[in-house]
């Protein structure tokens, strides 16, 4: 308990907490900046496992606010959930780290969410949020939202069976709005943020559930605001999420769109409609043999031509630079990919 003292030290810890969070396995959907914050501070924690899913790789412009990744990460385009693992490790190697390098899909995250005992959403579109919301009612898992952007954050704890899921507050609190803009961040409000997640965490982690905020969240650091709405009587009976008659919407496959603009960026990301597994060294010769320049790593190739520079994961997965427009960046996958 030495490395833990200070956290046993804290009464609603205890030995009896510390005990139950070295036994526990908490899955993270995304590894930007607040993946970074919340997978450092849990593995301080001295949990079990952790699980980081993420579909991106680092770039210099993360480096302002994700705090797990360097320069050289940035310069050798390292996936995210990989560097995140590899630093992560040395931090703390009594915990069974797990990156899975992919997008996160209700395919990919439905039987990791069987074994999580606590789902953190660090995600950056609302589509996954709606699969993790749908997932953890079906599985009964708590999960924790979290949100951030400009000078503003938002984080919002779902219990399963006893408080409203995110369907069922849709159309009573403006959560969409921090999904995607393109205002900029500060890094202070993704740390707020995250500091808000990571406490709610502890408190599952230990099954302290009476401790656990009863609503969401947000505050704003640059107009120094400050706001909690209670959500417990919004629970509606007939939410398809998590009703009486659930239907988990949001885990059939034509609520899932296989293209997408990635927030704040010029770029579309192309899944394919079914998982592949790509040669890089024999679609590299290709490529080259057809006038593309390509590098990359074990983890993804990076291709430049036709004006665009094109990310290709091992899964089929691309991230299509220089573009907002789908149909462009799926016209390019499919020379590249056929």
């Amino acid at each position: 308990m030495e490395r833990y003292s200070r956290q046993v030290l804290f009464p609603p810890v205890g030995e009896s907490g510390q005990n139950k969070i070295s036994m526990k396995h908490v899955l993270i959907i995304g590894a930007g900046a607040l993946g970074s914050a919340l997978s450092e501070m849990l593995v301080r924690a001295g949990i079990k496992a952790l699980t980081i899913v993420d579909r991106d790789y680092v770039e210099y412009s993360n480096l302002q606010r994700q705090q797990l990744y360097t320069e050289q990460d940035a310069e050798n385009r390292m996936p995210k959930a990989e560097a995140a693992r590899r630093r992560l490790e040395m931090v703390n190697s009594d915990v069974q780290i797990k990156a899975i390098v992919t997008d996160a899909t209700s395919e990919v995250m439905g039987p990791l969410v069987i074994n999580a005992d606590l789902i953190l959403d660090a995600t950056d579109n609302f589509e996954t949020r709606m699969v993790i919301n749908d997932l953890s009612q079906k599985h009964r898992t708590p999960w924790i939202y979290g949100a951030c952007v400009g000078s503003t954050g938002m984080c919002l704890t779902i219990l399963p069976g006893k408080t409203p899921c995110l369907n069922c507050l849709m159309k009573s609190i403006p959560i969409q709005g921090l999904t995607c803009d393109t205002g900029g961040i500060i890094s202070p409000a993704v740390q707020m943020a995250a500091a808000h997640q990571m406490a709610e965490a502890i408190k599952i982690l230990v099954e302290d559930y009476e401790a656990v905020r009863e609503g969401l969240v947000f505050f704003d650091l640059w107009n120094n605001d400050y706001q909690q709405f209670k959500t417990g009587k919004m629970k509606k009976d007939g939410c398809l999420s998590c009703g009486s008659n659930p239907q988990y919407p949001f885990l059939e496959r034509d609520n899932v769109t296989k293209t997408a603009v990635l927030c704040g960026r010029d770029t579309v990301q192309v899944r394919p409609p079914r998982h592949m597994r790509l040669n890089f060294d024999t679609l590299a010769r290709q490529l080259i043999q057809g006038g593309y320049q390509v590098d990359g790593n074990a983890f993804l190739l990076s291709v430049q031509g036709e004006g665009k520079r094109i990310v290709l994961f091992q899964d089929g997965r691309a991230l299509i630079h220089e573009t907002k427009d789908i149909h462009e960046a799926k016209s390019i996958y499919h020379r590249i990919l056929g």
